[in-house]
């Protein structure tokens, strides 16, 4: 006789799925919120806005530091964010190593929402990929889990693909979705932007998740490069520096926020400067960025050397060592940059919102997640890189070292 076909015979585990499960449960758990409801299992995630057992909205900041201690929500508003770590997973693939691309897939989104004032609230992820391999998926997982514990974000669920034919093997996809919430008078949206402001920039991790198509055709296409050899200026192997994750601004962000008059912010992604400042800049309005103001990490200067780009097109597909932009009247620059040196926030990245010592399965998924947490950090340091502009020629200017405009 033959035999009946499964789903397993077609490619998908659907007990492998169940395994996946069981393994990242105590990663959910160590990201509570006091507001979120539930756990990993169900059809949907839930968090609520108010603290069970209270008649009030629940406090803010439980997760993100004492920035935002004490405030109840009045007015509130939903902010959301997607996006994926993009073509920096075929280095992942190269390298076999899968615990930090989850961080960037978090600092994606949570950057993003921050923009606008908002603490992340909320994260949910979506792993597609051929063939699900529980302990791998789970490392990933550990990865997001680590990004959501250094945002202050619950990871509330998700969901795992197994879709035979549509992946090459070894290869996955890695997506995820955030919510966070902002007082509505309390909206970052740039309407307040003046002529004058300074531009305060935030250093980034060094390529983050932005232009890996143009770094893997430079080094490796081009330059012949290979992920296992040892770059002496960057002290490690290539693939080490590739991989380092993407800084979780969330935190310092509302730190900011919540001491300065902060008009604007912006996430240095995709389309780099040029790209990314307008967003947050009224009608009418550029800014002028002085290059050289801040040090560009080597990995900038490795990838254009290797690819021969310009300038120009290193400014707009990368951030250059400048992973946020915050514009705040000029006579708070320097002390903004003062304030990001000075900042402590998130030492402790088990505080707040988690269960505490009580709950020893979140303690102790905790102190697992705490050094892989500790990677999503933004440096320390802030430098003022240029100012906003009244009728610009152009949104974006950009001068160079010796005076002339990119």
């Amino acid at each position: 006789m033959k035999k009946p076909l499964t789903y397993r015979d077609s490619g998908v585990d659907i007990d492998a799925g169940n395994r996946v499960v069981e393994l990242i449960r105590g990663y959910a758990v160590a990201t509570a919120r006091p507001e979120s409801l539930g756990g990993l299992g169900g059809f949907g995630g839930l968090l609520a806005l108010r603290v069970a057992g209270e008649g009030r909205p629940a406090q803010t900041g439980t997760q993100a530091d004492d920035a935002s201690v004490g405030r109840a929500w009045q007015d509130p508003v939903l902010v959301s964010g997607t996006d994926g770590v993009g073509t920096k997973l075929k280095v992942a693939f190269m390298m076999d190593r899968h615990d930090t691309v989850g961080i960037d897939c978090v600092a994606y989104c949570v950057n993003d929402i921050v923009c606008s004032g908002a603490e992340p609230l909320l994260f949910l992820d979506y792993i597609g990929t051929g063939r699900l391999v529980p302990e791998k998926v789970a490392e990933i997982v550990r990865g997001v889990a680590a990004g959501c514990l250094a945002a202050g974000a619950a990871l509330v669920g998700g969901e795992t693909a197994e879709l035979p034919g549509l992946y090459g093997p070894g290869e996955y996809d890695l997506v995820g979705f955030s919510v966070g919430v902002v007082e509505r008078g309390k909206v970052i949206d740039g309407s307040r932007v003046e002529a004058g402001d300074a531009l305060v920039g935030l250093a980034s991790t060094g390529l983050q998740s932005s232009g890996f198509s143009l770094v893997r055709r430079a080094l490796f296409d081009l330059a012949g490069r290979r992920v296992e050899e040892h770059v002496e200026e960057f002290g490690r192997t290539l693939g080490e520096e590739l991989l380092t994750p993407t800084a979780v601004y969330a935190r310092l962000i509302l730190h900011l926020v919540d001491r300065f008059d902060v008009r604007a912010v912006v996430n240095i992604t995709g389309g780099g400067f040029y790209d990314n400042i307008p967003r947050a800049l009224p009608p009418g309005f550029g800014a002028r960025v002085r290059r050289g103001s801040w040090p560009e990490p080597p990995v900038f200067g490795f990838v254009q050397r290797a690819g021969d780009v310009e300038d120009r097109e290193m400014f707009r597909t990368f951030n250059m060592g400048v992973g946020m932009v915050v514009i705040v009247p000029a006579d708070q620059a320097d002390a903004v940059c003062r304030a990001v040196a000075e900042w402590r926030g998130g030492g402790d990245l088990g505080d707040g919102g988690a269960p505490g010592p009580s709950d020893p399965t979140a303690a102790a998924a905790r102190s697992e997640l705490a050094p892989l947490a500790a990677l999503a950090r933004p440096p320390r340091r802030a430098w003022v890189i240029g100012e906003v502009v009244r009728n610009p020629e152009r949104p974006v200017v950009i001068v160079g070292r010796e005076g002339t405009e990119l």
